[in-house]
């Protein structure tokens, strides 16, 4: 099966739902993937090894960012190219993602074996876990070319408009790291490396679904490097995924920076607003599930020029973000404690945790439009603009108000910060959006906006 664009060409709200659905579902599924490891690890009864896992947390995120930037490139480009009927495009982004996880897999494996040492320095292993640290890094680093493999070929084949497939690669991944995590960990006895194995044997379960898809000619993933036309063919697909990476790498490490300030107020103000954190992803990943799942279908517009239909796409998806929005903060509003709740046992502590919880959903309602407004950006192949967006609400804004608000208000100025930077980077991705969209969207957008 060549890349479909029936998906594409289907009515707004079908299209919406048929693209939507499925990414909300991987959204869904990539936050369980992503707690399997630590939770059979917790299993061992140490927690050192618990510790090691959620230190070289960050080699995972930086790994996250390659793949993201390959994979989501390539997804908008290969949605363009479908727009405009350049297959030989096609090949050529499904060619990068190939040899770009191979190269950018080795690469990242060659420099974690070669100075293991100082990274695991870098990131605070001590002598009680450095040997379960280096375990975890050092398979993790081995599967490399896999786990990006895994990624930037599901991407790709979304892009394409096969959706549904490209979530079964995802659920494949998923539920074979949470199979084979008890095996490898407690009844193996591999520790710590079980998981990081069970991690990379899972995504190279998923990868090989996707070469079978491909194989039996459902989906096309050309593999061959004379598809690939030039290097600037992969500078443009890694450019146009950058802002996901950012963003993810810049939430990292303003985590971190609200965890240092955080123990000065007491371990239950971190757990308090950690378990804070942990119930707003329900509004924030929602709202970036659905964008990023329509993110090919505007980009099929941009590729065709249907400007009409941009527009009514836009207008759509303006008031669902908005619906959802408000009826997802409305819910955690009214279920503040029992949220928290979840993650706490303390009950002073979860009513600390449910103030937090409410202070920082004040923007609930319209964080949406701040997913929208990048992904469009993206999706029409603006990708500094993009980035620029990307980078403003975790890194540029929330890192110094963090500072800024903690000094005058406290703690509640913590929660205060990620209120404001959300505002000040919906208002500013809104205005970069909504300046390309009128130069994009030809001499009709000056009279008709959505």
């Amino acid at each position: 099966m060549k890349p479909d664009k029936t998906l594409f060409t289907q009515g707004d709200w079908r299209a919406i739902a048929g693209l939507s659905v499925p990414s909300l579902v991987s959204i869904l599924v990539m936050m369980l993937y992503n707690m399997a490891d630590m939770y059979f690890v917790g299993w061992m009864g140490k927690t050192s090894a618990v510790a090691a896992v959620s230190l070289t947390g960050p080699v995972y995120s930086l790994l996250m960012a390659l793949s993201t930037m390959l994979g989501n490139g390539a997804c908008t480009r290969i949605a363009q190219a479908l727009g405009r009927s350049d297959p030989a495009a096609v090949h050529c982004c499904t060619a990068l993602c190939f040899w770009g996880s191979l190269g950018f897999g080795a690469a990242f494996a060659a420099i974690c074996f070669a100075g293991q040492q100082p990274l695991l320095q870098m990131l605070g292993a001590n002598a009680e876990m450095w040997a379960d640290a280096r375990s975890y890094l050092l398979t993790l680093a081995a599967g490399a070319p896999f786990i990006l493999l895994s990624h930037t070929w599901g991407s790709a084949i979304r892009g394409q408009g096969h959706v549904a497939a490209s979530l079964t690669g995802n659920m494949i991944g998923t539920f074979g790291n949470i199979i084979l995590d008890p095996l490898f960990i407690l009844a193996l006895g591999l520790g710590v490396g079980g998981a990081a194995a069970a991690t990379v044997i899972s995504n190279a379960l998923a990868a090989g679904y996707y070469f079978a898809l491909s194989h039996a000619g459902r989906c096309t993933l050309a593999l061959h490097p004379r598809y690939i036309r030039t290097l600037r063919s992969l500078l443009d697909l890694l450019a146009l995924g950058l802002p996901n990476a950012v963003s993810t790498g810049l939430g990292g490490l303003a985590h971190t920076f609200s965890n240092r300030l955080l123990v000065g107020y007491g371990t239950a103000a971190v757990a308090a607003m950690g378990a804070a954190g942990k119930a707003t992803m329900l509004v924030t990943m929602t709202q970036m599930g659905l964008c990023m799942g329509v993110q090919p279908l505007l980009a099929y517009c941009c590729g065709a020029k249907n400007w009409s239909r941009l527009r009514r796409l836009i207008r759509k998806l303006l008031g669902l973000t908005l619906t959802l929005g408000c009826a997802l903060t409305a819910a955690l509003f009214l279920g503040s404690r029992a949220a928290v709740g979840l993650f706490l046992q303390d009950a002073q502590v979860a009513a600390l945790g449910g103030r937090l919880l409410r202070l920082h959903m004040l923007m609930g309602p319209f964080i949406g439009l701040y997913y929208l407004a990048t992904n469009f950006l993206q999706a029409s192949g603006n990708a500094a603009a993009a980035t620029l967006a990307s980078a403003l609400r975790q890194g540029v804004l929330l890192i110094p108000l963090l500072y800024f608000l903690e000094a005058l208000f406290g703690l509640d100025g913590l929660a205060f910060a990620a209120v404001a930077a959300d505002f000040l980077a919906v208002a500013a991705a809104g205005a970069l959006a909504l300046h390309h969209y009128r130069r994009t969207a030809g001499p009709s957008s000056a009279v008709r906006y959505p």
